[in-house]
């Protein structure tokens, strides 16, 4: 009995320690963020608006800013709020972020871009 004892916890220590055990330490953290990401760019969505207009303006003057930057930002809006929907919607496959920056406050002096899914 001792020696079944000594067995199971060797494979215990040898399987704790092992790649996979790495790798689903950090799974339930990456799918954690694609969700805050989703819901965040869900309800932020609408602020890519303003935000769009005041990029344009800078680059290319108020009254552009103004009546293009709004048209783009409702572009913008649709498409951040769309991609945190599928976020939402796919959670538990950790993919990076589609929409760059991944949330509106990271870098809110830099127009929104949008990149291909690829896995984390």
């Amino acid at each position: 009995m001792n020696n079944l004892f000594r067995l199971l916890l060797v494979t215990f220590v040898l399987f704790t320690f092992s790649p996979q055990m790495a790798m689903a330490y950090t799974y339930p953290t990456k799918i954690g963020e694609k969700f805050g990401n989703g819901l965040a760019n869900v309800v932020t969505g609408v602020a890519e608006i303003p935000k769009t207009m005041m990029v344009t303006s800078k680059r290319e003057g108020v009254a552009y800013g103004v009546t293009a930057g709004f048209f783009t930002g409702i572009v913008h809006m649709v498409g951040r709020t769309l991609t945190g929907a599928v976020d939402i919607a796919t959670f538990f496959v950790p993919t990076t972020p589609i929409v760059r920056p991944p949330l509106i406050w990271d870098d809110f002096n830099r127009e929104t871009t949008y990149i291909p899914w690829r896995m984390r």
